[in-house]
């Protein structure tokens, strides 16, 4: 399905829609295919950093919907005190999220999450036997802890989202993975093919074939029972939709989401929070500043004159006028292209074709084969 270029995205919006903050690098688990180079290491953010980001948030947060989504390493491994006075800065109308593995979540922290508003995201891959790569630093899985953090936000009527990464797509998966999340509880359902980025080499070169034929069985799954908000899945039909009616121009916005992200120390890393804590001798830091130094809006208002921002500006510049499914994706995503290209104004990517191309060719199969019979 392709489409005429998108007719305008140029450079960073200077307002973010979200920031990503790192509350700690360490995490209780070591699962095989992660990306964080610093997990082992508990690296604490100081509340002077909330502080300095909160000052820019807060006005932010009062002139519409803005989230603060705590990422780590294991947000939970900074302890429930800590973590309180990292959330004290900010106003009552910032929105929390917290993305967890789910195997420190009790009673006490469910406790937390209901008196501070946090809304949780659970990383899991799915039934037992597909977590086997989700493992503690002793090497035994970690899917019981799991379920039972889940149990406890279930038994205290807390709603929940999940996150699931797929290794290996291969048929009959995505109904078994469906099914397993309806079971769960959740209500919005996010499905990450694995990538190639930070200290994850692995290659996530596909069959494509089994690419699409997955993302198509989960749109057959997800329609027989639409009880989960599908997030890849829902974002296809909205954009087929729309270039249906010849509205999908609208759907790109003009300037890209910075999506700043925070880490541990107060450096702020924009447009993909797998490049923190990773250095390079061409790029530096990949960071654009600190906040203990500089503060966060006057920091996004100049990100584009970091070298390499400027160098992926150019790369998605090459996808609008090469990539007939632009539109869809808009030029993807940093990392990808500089863990697996080596630098950032490449274009097409093994996690373009897995996540974007492979996922609306999945959709558009699914539409297919259920089409309607002619009257």
């Amino acid at each position: 399905m392709a489409v005429r270029p998108h007719s305008g995205m140029r450079g960073l919006a200077t307002v973010p829609s979200y920031v990503v903050m790192q509350p700690t690098t360490l995490c209780n688990l070591d699962c095989v295919y992660c990306y964080l180079p610093m997990r082992a290491v508990d690296r604490r953010m100081p509340v002077a950093v909330a502080e300095a980001v909160a000052a820019s948030v807060n006005p932010w947060a009062t002139a519409g919907r803005f989230s603060v989504v705590w990422h780590g390493g294991e947000p939970l491994a900074a302890g429930r005190e800590h973590l309180a006075g990292l959330l004290a800065p900010f106003g009552p109308a910032v929105e929390h999220h917290v993305q967890t593995n789910a195997t420190l979540i009790d009673d006490a922290w469910c406790a937390f999450f209901a008196e501070h508003g946090v809304r949780v995201s659970v990383s899991v891959d799915g039934p037992r036997e597909r977590n086997s790569e989700r493992v503690t630093r002793g090497g035994r899985q970690a899917y019981d802890r799991i379920v039972a953090g889940v149990d406890a936000l279930r038994r205290h009527g807390l709603p929940f989202s999940a996150l699931a990464v797929v290794s290996r797509p291969a048929p009959g998966l995505a109904t078994e993975l469906y099914d397993y999340f309806l079971d769960l509880g959740c209500d919005v359902l996010g499905v990450n093919i694995e990538e190639t980025e930070g200290v994850n080499t692995r290659s996530n070169a596909r069959d494509a074939a089994a690419v699409t034929g997955f993302w198509a069985e989960l749109v057959t799954a997800w329609r027989r029972n639409p009880r989960i908000h599908l997030r890849e899945v829902e974002w296809s039909l909205r954009y087929a939709g729309a270039v249906l009616d010849g509205t999908a121009d609208d759907l790109l916005p003009r300037r890209l989401d910075p999506i700043p992200t925070i880490a541990h120390d107060g450096s702020v890393v924009v447009l993909s929070p797998e490049l923190a804590g990773f250095t390079d001798p061409r790029y530096g830091d990949f960071s654009s500043g600190n906040v203990l130094a500089t503060p966060l809006a006057e920091i996004l208002a100049g990100a584009g004159r970091t070298p390499w921002v400027g160098e992926f500006l150019a790369g998605v510049e090459g996808c609008r006028s090469s990539c007939p499914y632009f539109g869809f994706c808009g030029g993807g995503h940093a990392a990808n292209r500089y863990f697996e290209l080596g630098r950032f104004d490449g274009t097409e990517t093994e996690h373009c074709r897995n996540s974007k191309i492979r996922l609306l060719e999945g959709v558009l199969e699914h539409a297919r084969d259920h089409e309607s019979p002619a009257a």
